[in-house]
């Protein structure tokens, strides 16, 4: 079985999930994924000017409304239980947790700690991020020791 540690920062639309459960083509894949609700993972200046670079205006005025703190994580607890859901439904194992602090410190654990073959970046794009090679598949190529794939969301959840 192949085992790939799945990041995300939001719920898996169903192209996600048909997307990440296809890669291996009919390999049986189990997935951990970790997500960190994405109001506790970038500050609001950085994703407004994401917004603006993607031509999504209101988007980086809405900035402002993305939950924090306590809200975050209640989201980001149905988030990971929509993933979860969608990802078993499709017929591949999964499992999952909520970071709050630290993301790459958790994925470089839980990488040993499952014996993955892959870590797979899922978020929406984050320019100034990957600009500066601040985004997380960025750092992580560097931590984990294992194959890191950054894809792009296919759709806002």
């Amino acid at each position: 079985m192949f085992t790939s540690v799945l990041m995300i920062e939001k719920a898996m639309t169903s192209a996600d999930v048909e997307f990440v459960t296809t890669l291996h083509g009919d390999e049986e894949v189990s997935f951990h994924v970790l997500l960190q609700p994405r109001g506790e993972q970038a500050d609001r200046l950085l994703r407004a000017i994401d917004d603006i670079a993607l031509g999504e205006l209101d988007e980086a005025v809405r900035e402002g409304e993305t939950p924090e703190g306590e809200e975050a994580l209640s989201t980001g607890v149905r988030a990971l239980e929509v993933s979860l859901t969608a990802l078993r439904t499709a017929g591949a194992q999964a499992e999952g947790r909520l970071l709050e602090d630290h993301p790459l410190d958790a994925l470089k654990d839980v990488v040993r700690e499952v014996g993955a073959d892959e870590v797979i970046v899922l978020t929406d794009p984050h320019y100034v991020e990957e600009f500066f090679h601040r985004d997380w598949a960025s750092r992580a190529r560097h931590k984990v020791g294992v194959p890191v794939l950054k894809l792009f969301s296919h759709s806002k959840a």
